[in-house]
């Protein structure tokens, strides 16, 4: 009793660690990419004076910030497959290439990566292009 005790003491505490690096990594992709677009308001401003339209804007943003996510991810799942086998051994009625959980831990980050894009984004698409050149 007291070993799945200590187990589910474990569980619990992964689990707060993991989304509390989930949080960080959605602030700090929030924080680069807001940074990014306050360092080009001007540069967006022009575009949509020149006539690009919001959802330009928005592609734009997230392709952006999503290709470092893309690449982080594609490392990582290399990563998992190569070292995958170092660490059979403490998991428990887990496989280490396990694809549901690979993917879904793949579709998780990458969906609290997009939501962290799509705020500045967002903000930088609805601009009024006159203000954003005032600000140059």
């Amino acid at each position: 009793a007291q070993a799945v005790g200590q187990t589910r003491l474990m569980m619990w505490l992964l689990g707060i660690f993991a989304c509390v690096a989930l949080l960080l990594a959605s602030i700090g992709i929030y924080g680069a990419v807001a940074y990014s677009v306050e360092q080009r308001t001007g540069e967006i401003g022009i575009r949509m004076a020149l006539g690009a339209q919001t959802r330009d804007v928005l592609r734009l943003i997230v392709n952006q910030g999503m290709k470092p996510v893309v690449i982080g991810l594609a490392i990582g799942l290399a990563s998992v497959f190569a070292l995958g086998r170092l660490i059979t051994g403490q998991l428990y009625q887990v496989s280490a290439n396990n694809p549901v959980l690979l993917a879904s831990a793949t579709m998780l980050l990458a969906a609290t990566a997009l939501i962290a894009c799509l705020v500045p984004a967002r903000r930088a698409a609805m601009l009024d292009p006159v203000q954003a050149l005032r600000t140059e």
